[in-house]
């Protein structure tokens, strides 16, 4: 069955076989890097305000354009991407490039259009806007519930599976043992920092990252002979040992362009630019991990200038990640390239192939001592952000959406301490989940993550597209969008995980609706739908009045509100409006206790008060007139005129840049 190529016989080593040994500058350069991490952690946590919901949840409102930028790009950008990416790039050539130039118009949509609504609506958490636009509570609850299924599913599981098989395939160290170690550190500093620590180690670890993965990328490039010689010897990168009368060893023949053929390729041009836009809107501007980097700035301005800084940092990695995977294929194809399923499983434990270990592979082989460990340091350095901004979000949505419901009078320290407590129990669930994604281990872990997102995603996209735009949407048509989309998206899901995808030179048995059907191409249909639904179900039910709307949708965005609130919001309104945020309401006692509280805790007390970020002396309060002038300061949308103009100017050069590029590669 399987036949050698004419070349020679022998297998292909294990990685095990070539394990580099980590040299003593490798060793020094990751314990420093890690050390110098947790500095900067612990010294951004004690100048930010953490004792309060708006303080650790949203960096106090303080945030300039560059950390925005630098973190925009680097809580997205994690192991998983450069693991991810560079594994489908390998497997297919350049088009998965385009799911990360797609990125720049969905995050110049965030800057202009979605994060003004959302400033002037005076909210926290994606789904609290929800419950302000429509009223109700059901929606917000859906939304919380489906945001952490997400994380768990496609952010948190594929994070942690892809930092493991790096740490796995350059350090040879058991793969749970490295999973803990790298889970343990990154709690310590979420807990104890919130996100003024997320933002600036972020700012710092995307500088390395990007600096590491480029010169990475010399060294790979002047390996093969630049764009030339990777165009050649990338199509004929072919394993010594292939599946006779099939065709999957060899690399594709548009391996080299953006638009592929509608109906043949892996990722077809329409779904590359209409169905994949459903998705980025959704990751970029409705996605909490993401939306929260944008509320936490300074005004609209800095906002705005934070997407534009984003979006030309979304440029580089289809040169730095992308072009590296089609390297590694193209220097070690026996052992990125392999097809049959025995060799397969030897190299990389899946049997569908290694694509995956593209990257890796050539930090390992490529990269020269100290800069290694750098390399390495900065990716778990990248596991650890992103994952650090997704425990982070998930346990603001916890507790500001779902505690909250449960425990209507709870105080602002239980809630601090309800947040923490829910991190710990995500890092459970985490390593958990470890061999689930091992043995689920299909060829792209790209790939896995992308169709995940488009059977669960598109309906909260056509939603927030309608709640932001169209008046006369109202909470019924909502709900019932929503539900009608989650059931279809699930038939889908269910079946992909029954029929697995088939290794080399087995018979395709899938069903026609997976086979023919590419997920990119789904998740337009399903986004269609959903939007059909909502618009027809609320014409046929009673509009929500306009003066409800002020501020919500964006030809309100200016209207300032009135004390009208939607029905079941008061109470919520008196615990989660941003006044009360930065309202500390850290009661230790009641007004019988006070004089007990104004004395020293004892020095155990004060540690532990600090870890959870709970205030320490007696809280200040506000008065009625300095709460609202506080509210305005929080809820405005205006800019200067100058600053307005050179975002703009920005924002235009940005996308000309973009098209470009789509030409050239296209």
């Amino acid at each position: 069955m399987i036949q050698p190529t004419p070349a020679a016989s022998e297998l292909p080593a294990l990685p095990g076989d070539t394990r580099v040994a980590f040299e003593v500058e490798d060793i020094i350069v990751v314990v420093f890097y890690f050390a110098f991490v947790l500095a900067v952690g612990i010294w951004s946590s004690i100048r930010a305000s953490r004792g309060t919901i708006g303080g650790y949840f949203l960096a106090g409102r303080s945030m300039t354009w560059w950390p925005i930028g630098a973190s925009l790009m680097s809580s997205n950008v994690g192991s998983g991407l450069f693991i991810g990416l560079a594994g489908t790039g390998a497997a297919g050539g350049l088009a998965v490039g385009g799911f990360e130039w797609n990125a720049t118009w969905a995050l110049l949509a965030l800057g202009w259009i979605f994060v003004p609504v959302y400033i002037a609506a005076g909210v926290v958490t994606m789904p609290e806007y929800l419950q302000k636009r429509f009223g109700g509570q059901r929606i917000q609850i859906y939304m919380s519930v489906l945001s952490l299924i997400l994380y768990i599913f496609t952010k948190i599981s594929t994070d942690i599976f892809s930092g493991a098989l790096f740490i796995q395939i350059s350090l040879g160290w058991n793969l749970y043992l490295s999973t803990v170690v790298l889970l343990a550190v990154t709690a310590v500093y979420t807990i104890a920092g919130g996100l003024t620590a997320v933002i600036y180690t972020d700012a710092l670890q995307t500088l390395i990252m990007v600096l590491g993965a480029l010169v990475l990328m010399f060294i790979g490039f002047e390996k093969v002979g630049w764009y030339e010689g990777l165009q050649e010897k990338y199509s004929t990168a072919v394993p010594k040992i292939i599946v006779p009368n099939t065709t999957c060893h060899l690399p594709r023949a548009d391996a080299f362009h953006l638009f592929r053929d509608p109906v043949t390729g892996d990722i077809p041009w329409p779904g590359l630019i209409f169905g994949l836009s459903v998705l980025a809107l959704w990751c970029w501007c409705t996605d909490q991990v993401i939306v929260q980097r944008s509320l936490s700035a300074k005004n609209l301005s800095h906002a705005k200038g934070g997407s534009v800084l984003g979006g030309y940092l979304k440029i580089f990695p289809m040169f730095f990640i992308v072009m590296p995977g089609m390297i590694s294929r193209a220097l070690y194809p026996d052992e990125v390239g392999c097809v049959d399923p025995d060799i397969c499983r030897r190299v990389c434990g899946a049997a569908v192939g290694c694509s995956n270990i593209a990257y890796p592979k050539l930090v390992i082989e490529l990269m020269p001592n100290g800069l290694r460990g750098l390399m390495i340091a900065v990716m778990m350095a990248a596991l650890m952000s992103s994952l650090t901004s997704i425990f982070n979000s998930s346990s603001t949505l916890f507790v500001i959406d779902i505690w909250q419901r449960i425990r209507r009078q709870a105080s602002e320290q239980e809630l601090m301490i309800v947040g923490r407590v829910f991190i710990l129990i995500l890092v459970v669930i985490s390593i958990l989940w470890i061999p689930i994604i091992q043995s689920a281990n299909s060829g792209k872990l790209f790939d896995y993550i992308q169709s995940i997102t488009s059977y669960l995603a598109p309906p909260i996209t056509a939603l927030f597209i309608l709640a932001i735009f169209c008046k006369r949407i109202n909470e019924s048509g909502a709900f019932w969008g929503l539900m009608v989309g989650l059931a279809v998206g699930l038939v889908r899901m269910i079946i992909e995980f029954i029929y697995s995808t088939p290794s080399c030179g087995e018979e395709d048995r899938r069903p026609a609706v997976l086979k023919d059907l590419h997920y990119l191409y789904f998740a337009l249909i399903l986004c269609v739908l959903t939007a059909i639904v909502i618009v027809l179900i609320s014409l046929c039910t009673p509009p929500i009045p306009e003066e409800k709307l002020a501020c919500l949708t964006w030809w309100t965005r200016h209207r300032k509100a009135t004390a009208i609130d939607l029905k079941n919001y008061k109470s919520e309104a008196a615990q989660i409006n941003p006044a009360n945020e930065q309202n500390d309401l850290v009661e230790s006692a009641d007004s019988g206790n006070k004089e007990q509280a104004a004395a020293k805790p004892p020095c155990w007390k004060m540690l532990y008060l600090w870890f959870c970020g709970l205030s320490t002396g007696p809280t200040p309060t506000l008065s009625q007139e300095e709460r609202a002038v506080l509210e305005r300061r929080l809820t405005s949308i205006e800019e200067k005129p100058l600053w307005k103009t050179v975002c703009n100017v920005n924002a235009v050069l940005l996308l000309t840049i973009n098209v470009f590029l789509w030409a050239y590669f296209g």
